[in-house]
Parts: C-alpha cells; sequence; structure tokens
C-alpha cells in the first residue's frame, strides 16, 4: 500500500497541495516562533548602561535577605538603601553617584544626578558647560522640555533635543527652565547639553544634587577591584563586567519586553498548533470526500479496510516529512523579521539575539508528523468505511452529511467547552479574566464548531442563498445548488473563514470586556470628584500642598510602597500595600471590609485582604520598604474587589513620593472654582487633572490600547497562515469541480455568467464560515459575560468591528480570487466524468 499511496501522491498532488503547504507552513510557523521564544531565553543580558565607562561600582545591598531554618530567603527591596557617606572619602578617586527624580515641566521622564557622575556613561558636553551654582543645570539631548513659559522672565524656552554642532543658542543654552523634583518645581538656568545616553538625565552641581537627595545610591571608582574590595570590606557590593547593568534603569522594562515576547511566541506557537491541526484534518478529510470512488475502486478488487487506512496514513507520513522538514528548515530564517518587528512594536528587546539552537526545528518538525498523523486519523477511518459498491455510483449530493465519531467528537468537544466557561463563572470569575483561562476555551469552541459545521452548513447556506434564488436566471438557483450539494465540501471549504474570524472575534471581543470589568473594578470605589495623576515619578511635595490649600476640597494621597513577610517560615513574599492618611480617607475611596473598622488604622496597625490569611487582632510582623522590621495588629480585613491588598499609614513610605492625589468637594463648594484651582495647582508640576470620568475613559483607554497591541500582533501571525489555507482549500475544490462548470458551459453559460456564479459561490462559503464563527464567538462571549458579570455586574459585550470586518474582507477577496482565476480557465470541453 506505500507504493499507492506514492502513485497517488504523484498523480494527485492538486489534492495534496493545501494539506502539504498547510503543514509546510504550519510547521514554520511553530519552528520560527520557537525560535524567537529561545531568543528570548538565551539571549545574554544588556550589557551595562548607566556604569558602561566605571569599571567598578559599588552599590548598597538591594536585597531584603531573612534567615530561615532552610537557609536565607530573600526579595528586591522597593525603598533602595544608601551608601555609608563616610564610605566615599575612603575610595581614591571614587565618583559619588545620586538618582532621583528630576523632570524638566512638560519634558518626559528623566532622573538627577551630579554632574560628576556625568562620566560613568559617559554623557559628553556637546554644548556649553558644567552646573556651578545651584540654579545651574546641565541636560542630556534625551530630557528636552516642551515650550515653557517662565514664570519669572515671561519667555519661552527653547527646544533642547538638537543634533550636534548646532549652535549653543539654539539647543538652549542659557534657557530657564522649571525641574519638578520630590521637593516641588524649581527654576534653573540651562548652562549646558550632553550627548544622549541610556536615559534622560537632568545634571546639577555636585552639592546641590547632595542637597536635593542626600542619599548615596553608587559610587563609581576606576581602582583596582583588590583595593576596592578591601577598603568596601562587607559594608556594600562590588559590581564588575556584566553586574555592573544590576542598578540600570532600564532592567525592569527589559525584563518586561522579555516577558512580553514570550507571552507573545508562546501563545501564537499555541495557536499554530491548533490551527494546523484544525485545518490539516479538515483539509484530509476534504480529500477523502474527493477520493470516495477511488476507495471504493480499491475495496471492489480486493483491499481490505486496513490496508485502504494504511494506505492514507502512509500518503500522510510520506506528506508530513517532507513538508516537515522544509518548514522546520526555513522557520528559523524568519526569527530576526519576527523579531525586528516586535521590537519595533515595543512588544520585545531590541537587542535580543537571534538563537542558533536546533531545538525548535526539532521539536516543530515533530510536532507537524504529529499533526498530520493526527490530522489523518478521522479522514482514515472514513475512508476505510467506504462501500465497494460506492464504485458503481456518482451523486453530487453527499449521503450523509457527518459520521457518528464527528457527532460524538463534536458534541463531547462542545460539552467540554461549556462546562468549563460554567465552572469559571461560578467557581472562579476572577480566572476568566486571565488568557491562560480563556484561551482554552475558545480553542474548545472553535474546534467543536468545525466539527459540527456540516450539520449546519446546508440551512446557513439555503438561508444565504434564499435572496440570490429570486433573481432572474438560474444563476442563483445554481449558486444555492453547489453550496447546498457538499455539505463537507462547503465546511471544508468555510473552516480557515471560521477559524480566522472567530480568533479575531472572540480574543478581541473577549480582550474589551475583561478591560471593561477591569477598569468598572478599579473605578468603583472611588468617590473623589477629581483625582490629580502625575506624569512622571510621582506627586512633589510642593504640589501636594497647594492641592490641600485648594478651599472647598478634602484631598488625599495615596502612595505604593511594599511590605514583606515571611511566609511558612520559609519564604519571604513582597506584598504590595498603599499608604494613607486615615483620617481622609473615606471621603476619596469606599473601601469594603469583611471585619474590623477603618478607624482605628494607625501607625502601628494595618488593613489586609483576606490573601494575607490572618485573623482579625491578630499581630504580624512583616519588614518594611527600606527592609527595617516592624509589627502591626491587624484592625481590618478587606472584602472582595477592594481597590488595594492592605493599608497602613504614610508614616511607613520613605523616598517613595504620592502616586494619586483625590479630591472630594465639599458641601456647597463652586466645581468650577475647584476645578480652575486644580488647574493652576498642577501647572509646571508634571502631573494632570482629571474628573472621576475622565480618569475612567483614560483607564479603560490605555487598557485596551496595551491589550489590543499584543492580540493585534498574534491574529497577524495566525491570519498569514490561515489565508494560505483558506487560498489552499479553494483551490483543492476548483480542481473538482471543474468539469461541472465545463458542463455549465456546454449548457449555454457564457465565461462571465460562470465567472460571476463562481465568485457568488465563494462568497457564500465565506459568509458561512462568518456565520459559524460569529456563532462561536457569540457562545465563548456569553460565558465570559457570565464570568464577568459576577465580579462587576453587568458588562457590554463588545466587538471590535473594524479589525474583526478587515479580517472577513481579506478572506473575501482571496477567496474570490481563488475561485475565479481557476474557474477563467475552464472551457466546454471539460466534460463531466462518469
Amino acid at each position: 500500500m506505500l507504493r499507492i499511496a506514492w502513485s497517488t501522491l504523484r498523480t494527485r498532488w492538486m489534492s495534496f497541495a493545501g494539506t502539504f503547504a498547510a503543514l509546510m507552513l504550519g510547521t514554520a510557523l511553530v519552528a520560527a516562533l520557537g525560535q524567537v521564544l529561545a531568543s528570548s531565553i538565551s539571549s545574554p543580558d544588556r550589557a551595562p548602561q548607566r556604569y558602561a565607562a566605571a569599571p567598578v561600582v559599588v552599590v548598597p545591598d538591594g536585597r531584603l535577605t531573612v534567615d530561615t531554618w532552610q537557609g536565607g530567603s530573600s526579595a528586591p527591596l522597593a525603598e533602595p538603601r544608601g551608601l555609608d557617606a563616610g564610605l566615599a572619602g575612603r575610595l581614591p578617586g571614587g565618583v559619588v553617584d545620586r538618582v532621583f527624580p528630576a523632570q524638566l515641566a512638560g519634558g518626559p521622564a528623566a532622573v538627577g544626578r551630579p554632574w560628576s557622575a556625568a562620566r560613568t556613561a559617559p554623557h559628553a558636553l556637546i554644548a556649553g558647560r558644567a552646573p556651578a551654582a545651584p540654579d545651574e543645570i546641565a541636560v542630556s539631548t534625551g530630557a528636552r522640555p516642551l515650550t515653557e513659559r517662565d514664570p519669572a522672565q515671561g519667555t519661552a524656552s527653547t527646544a533642547l533635543n538638537t543634533p550636534a554642532g548646532t549652535p549653543a543658542g539654539e539647543q538652549g543654552v542659557g534657557a530657564r527652565v522649571r525641574v519638578v523634583t520630590a521637593a516641588g518645581a524649581r527654576a534653573y538656568r540651562v548652562v549646558g547639553v550632553t550627548a544622549a545616553g541610556p536615559e534622560a538625565v537632568v545634571f546639577f552641581s555636585d552639592a546641590q544634587a547632595a542637597r536635593l537627595s542626600p542619599r548615596i545610591d553608587a559610587i563609581a571608582s576606576w581602582s583596582p577591584v583588590a583595593e576596592v574590595r578591601a577598603v568596601v570590606g562587607g559594608r556594600a557590593k562590588v559590581l564588575t563586567g556584566q553586574e555592573r547593568a544590576l542598578p540600570d534603569p532600564s532592567r525592569v522594562a527589559d525584563e518586561r519586553a522579555r516577558n512580553n515576547a514570550n507571552t507573545i511566541a508562546g501563545i501564537a506557537a499555541g495557536f499554530a498548533g491548533f490551527i494546523a491541526v484544525f485545518v490539516v484534518s479538515s483539509t484530509f478529510a476534504f480529500a477523502v470526500g474527493q477520493r470516495r470512488r477511488e476507495f471504493a475502486l480499491l475495496r471492489t478488487i480486493g483491499a481490505t479496510v486496513r490496508q485502504v487506512r494504511r494506505m492514507l496514513y502512509g500518503e500522510a507520513v510520506l506528506i508530513a516529512v517532507t513538508a516537515s522538514a522544509l518548514g522546520a528548515f526555513a522557520g528559523p530564517l524568519a526569527t530576526r523579521p519576527i523579531l525586528g518587528w516586535l521590537a519595533s512594536l515595543g512588544m520585545a528587546p531590541a537587542w535580543l539575539v537571534p538563537s542558533t539552537s536546533v531545538i525548535p526545528s526539532y521539536l516543530a518538525f515533530g510536532t507537524g508528523v504529529l499533526v498530520s498523523v493526527l490530522g489523518v486519523a478521522a479522514a482514515a477511518r472514513r475512508a476505510g468505511s467506504v462501500r465497494p459498491a460506492e464504485a458503481m455510483r456518482e451523486s453530487a449530493v453527499e449521503p450523509r452529511a457527518m459520521t457518528l465519531a464527528r457527532w460524538i467528537a463534536g458534541l463531547a468537544v462542545l460539552a467540554t467547552a461549556v462546562v468549563s466557561m460554567a465552572v469559571n463563572a461560578i467557581g472562579d470569575p476572577a480566572g476568566a479574566t486571565n488568557n491562560k483561562t480563556f484561551m482554552p476555551v475558545v480553542m474548545l469552541l472553535i474546534a467543536a464548531a468545525g466539527l459540527l459545521a456540516p450539520v449546519f452548513v446546508r440551512p446557513v447556506a439555503r438561508l444565504l442563498t434564499r435572496p440570490l434564488e429570486r433573481l432572474r436566471g438560474a444563476g442563483g438557483t445554481v449558486v444555492a445548488a453547489g453550496t447546498t450539494a457538499s455539505a463537507g465540501r462547503t465546511a471544508a471549504t468555510a473552516a480557515p473563514v471560521l477559524v480566522t474570524v472567530a480568533l479575531a472575534a472572540t480574543l478581541l471581543g473577549g480582550a474589551a470586556m475583561t478591560d471593561a470589568t477591569k477598569t468598572a473594578l478599579e473605578t468603583a470605589p472611588v468617590r473623589a470628584d477629581h483625582l490629580v495623576l502625575p506624569t512622571g515619578a510621582g506627586l512633589d511635595r510642593q504640589l501636594v500642598e497647594r492641592l490641600r490649600s485648594i478651599p472647598g476640597a478634602d484631598v488625599t494621597t495615596t502612595t505604593s510602597t511594599s511590605l514583606y513577610t515571611l511566609e511558612g517560615a520559609t519564604q519571604l513574599i513582597q506584598r504590595p500595600v498603599t499608604a494613607v492618611d486615615p483620617a481622609a480617607l473615606r471621603t476619596a475611596l469606599s473601601i469594603p471590609l469583611s471585619a474590623g473598622s477603618l478607624d482605628e488604622l494607625r501607625d502601628d496597625t494595618i488593613v489586609v485582604s483576606e490573601t494575607w490569611e490572618l485573623k482579625l487582632g491578630q499581630s504580624v510582623r512583616v519588614w518594611r520598604a527600606d527592609g527595617s522590621r516592624a509589627t502591626f495588629r491587624v484592625v481590618g480585613l478587606l472584602g472582595e474587589n477592594a481597590p488595594a491588598d492592605a493599608y497602613v499609614t504614610a508614616a511607613h513610605t520613605f523616598s517613595a513620593l504620592p502616586s494619586a492625589a483625590y479630591v472630594k468637594l465639599r458641601p456647597g463648594s463652586s466645581a468650577p472654582a475647584v476645578r480652575e484651582a486644580l488647574g493652576e495647582a498642577v501647572a509646571g508640576h508634571n502631573a494632570r487633572a482629571l474628573t472621576r470620568s475622565e480618569w475612567a475613559a483614560s483607564l479603560d483607554a490605555r487598557r485596551a490600547s496595551a491589550s489590543r497591541l499584543g492580540l493585534l500582533v498574534v491574529l497577524a501571525i495566525m491570519l498569514g497562515y490561515t489565508v494560505i489555507s483558506l487560498v489552499n482549500t479553494l483551490l483543492m475544490a476548483a480542481s473538482d469541480r471543474a468539469p461541472e462548470r465545463g458542463a455549465l458551459r456546454l449548457l449555454g453559460a457564457t465565461g462571465p455568467q460562470l465567472l460571476r456564479y463562481v465568485v457568488a459561490e465563494a462568497l457564500v462559503v465565506v459568509a458561512v464560515g462568518v456565520v459559524l464563527a460569529f456563532a462561536a464567538t457569540g457562545v465563548s462571549l456569553l460565558g465570559l459575560w457570565a464570568a464577568l458579570v459576577r465580579l462587576a455586574g453587568p458588562v457590554a459585550v463588545a466587538v471590535p468591528w473594524q479589525p474583526v470586518g478587515a479580517v472577513i474582507a481579506v478572506c473575501a477577496v482571496l477567496a474570490v480570487l481563488a475561485a475565479a482565476l481557476p474557474a477563467a480557465r475552464v472551457k466546454g470541453a471539460a466534460l463531466p466524468k462518469g
């Protein structure tokens, strides 16, 4: 039978072209995404940035380490410690560095540093001189402000982000600008401009930097390492080589970008495997349907059921080995373009090095072969059931749309998806907002829709073609008959459309609903009429004082910090905590409590969520954000949907700045007057004042933008795969329909009439796929809605129709082209077979 399988492949290559192309592309996609995943894991860390020019750097230990009976457990400190001031004097040639929030008013995020630390990156002067007086600064070219009117001079500052070689006056040297630090906003004169470095920097004189930030964050040294270690001893960490990257400002962003690349590659690879199984099995089933008479003839001349099935498995293995080998070889070639594309979107670090590992290619090859065998399993079973008598008859209408095995598989997959949605909605509604929970359910529903598609193809096609049948002429009748005559063929052709549109609508719609729910949960507890939010590191102290002096308004600030607890006496856990003013907290926020009271919140007490697993009145030993120890008594337990995990007083914040200010109007106060006063207060302080509704809208827009970008990247990768599968399936169908269309030409149909008929039929098939996709989308979004409604009440079911419509349009255009081009070559002599 293997010899027959090889002969069949040579003589009926068109029937297997779609399977071959889909399998090769799927394998290549898995190999490429696997290589991207390997690149994000194996790429070396980014080279040191902030201290690239300093061979030795002394920094405080930035981790909290606690001894346990199993050894030490550690976690990164939320508030950095400073170095001993006396250490700088004992390191000859050491450069003291202080890094603190300092941002030009209206400019991008930046940090302040002493001028002596400019040589560590380095930041070379390109204009002007070094700052010396307390009111002088130098800025890097990445720290330019927007045009800002100086309140003292009444003149506008000039842009500072200009290329080297521009005259000093045009680079901003001599301009008066406002700089916002933790203390507040103050006017400075720009006396120098430096080249861009790894971060935007505002340089102060060393003395002024020490006044603004007394804490010493690092000491850069050019002395021998042994000499530095001897001086430092065990009081700090001495960094050399790659370790100098530990204090870099980009480390958090780099890790986030790595995780983004991992997540996108993992999700896309998972969907690629799923779509490969779906499309390949559908294509094999279509090919088997085309060859029923061939299998019947083999049975007539004595072939057994096992031999027919073995022949199909042999064909599948021959296709799989060849296609998977080509895909596994070609896939890694796309690694660098994919990484570059992700980096341009901000979804991956630009410095990732493409991996040279061969493991992703081997895994992709094995996956391709496995997918092929799984895809042909159901088709082989069906082929073996063909009776010899079928060789003596020919019918354009399938005798049965569904086999018993397909019924069982489709209903089982559908039941699994529905039960999973019910379990999520009842037992873990919060888990439904997690893609790891939602996406498997989406895959199950799409698979169920594909398996049960032949049941619905005929009624859906009849409904869609009913308006065509009422048109003059026989064209509408021919289109209706062609799409309903073979439910299996129509279902196989519509399968790629079903997968593509269902994925786009479900994932984008689910993301929109989840984002809306998260926004509703975050905004529900807020009682304040206005919020003041920073556009930089936080709200400076001067701004907070100005806000609290506004008549007719109560102002409450919240500051994000951390506490550390020892779980199970073995593991140190960092917990997010919000520091508040207890007296004014209730005016700004509605805090749900399951036990206790906020009235007892003091410097030695704490209010915690149930995740802390503590009881009311229990004492808990913790470590604060700077590593110091403290003991709190639990005076309140937070209820569900609380806006924070725990609350403490503002006495437990150190260098952290407030992350938000809530403004509540007093009874009888003038809302327009307060609004105007807020605008005046935030001017020049890198903050913005928003109404509660404006804040909610900004949260929703920011979430939607971030989540939609990642999903669009995944969908773009998937769209290329399913589009080729759609074209291949239509080409296979075109070769099967050539005799029928030749007969139409003999019956008098003109070339344009035949072309219109083919285009209309292709559009109907796409419409069938879209209807089935919307059915799967509706069920999945309904299940998600049932879970989300338990979290935040009724949520609008929103599908971003613009990208979904674009996907449908692409499918329709490609379907028309793939169907029309072969039909244009049909001649009247192409008589029907049989």
